[in-house]
């Protein structure tokens, strides 16, 4: 059940925090059950991230040990949120935001802890955020961007449908909006007009309609290059199954661009 404060409706969780707020901004790590890949990814985040942004770990409730605080707080992490309350990546989102607005962060850098994005783009999303923009949009399309072993059935679907629905609805040209590497700025996420903490967000639908609601609403927008590698060999690395998942993902898709997220 979740927790309504403030008029916020945000899931239970706990907060683990090993170390005091150090910087103006957070990188938020979304994980559950990766399978030892968030270790790895915490480690080639440090020498981005040590002394310039707070790494946060954003846990759904992963059973695998991956998130051990011990383990965590030796790799640099700052704090290890873990939901206990319902809800898939949105109410992951809500809980790290709303966390993040309570600590004082100016905005937040958000992420997969799977270990497909390159973290040297962790201080162009910190610099366009500090240059007043609110929603930075990674792209692996755009100019200086690198998509490695990207399936096709996933580029035709980015490319051909999800990309063009969210720039027609936003009405702001985005290429890559299926990639959770993203900025948001403290005053988009506060917005009222936004209103980002309700659980009609469960599962993708935050993360569509956020970009599309920030481009409607006059925020600033842009996209920044980033690199998302998938790996050569093995199963793809995501939480979507191939049917089912899709399906929802394209109803999420189909709702908010229509509209029927909008408070």
């Amino acid at each position: 059940m979740a927790t309504v404060t403030n008029t916020r409706q945000v899931p239970a969780f706990t907060a683990a925090e090993f170390a005091p707020k150090a910087a103006d901004y957070c990188v938020c790590v979304f994980v559950i059950n990766e399978n030892g890949k968030l270790q790895k990814q915490l480690a080639a985040m440090r020498e981005h991230c040590a002394g310039v942004v707070d790494v946060v770990v954003a846990d759904g409730g992963s059973t695998d040990g991956g998130t051990d605080p011990d383990t965590l707080r030796a790799l640099g992490v700052n704090t290890l949120l873990t939901k206990t309350g319902p809800g898939k990546l949105g109410a992951q989102m809500r809980m790290a935001f709303a966390w993040a607005l309570d600590r004082g962060y100016k905005g937040v850098v958000s992420m997969d802890g799977n270990g497909k994005d390159g973290p040297g783009a962790i201080p162009e999303f910190l610099a366009a955020l500090e240059d007043g923009f609110d929603h930075v949009q990674g792209s692996r399309f755009v100019r200086g961007g690198v998509s490695e072993n990207l399936p096709l059935s996933r580029w035709v679907g980015v490319k051909f449908v999800h990309a063009p629905l969210v720039s027609l609805a936003s009405r702001f040209r985005y290429t890559d909006t299926t990639n959770g590497f993203r900025g948001y700025s403290r005053r988009f996420l506060a917005d009222p007009r936004v209103a980002a903490f309700r659980d009609v967000f469960p599962g993708y639908e935050l993360h569509y309609y956020l970009a599309i609601r920030a481009a409607r609403l006059g925020f600033r927008v842009k996209e920044i290059p980033v690199a998302r590698r998938y790996p050569r060999h093995g199963p793809t690395p995501t939480k979507i199954s191939p049917i089912r998942g899709n399906l929802r993902v394209l109803r999420c898709l189909f709702a908010a661009c229509l509209g029927r997220y909008n408070p």
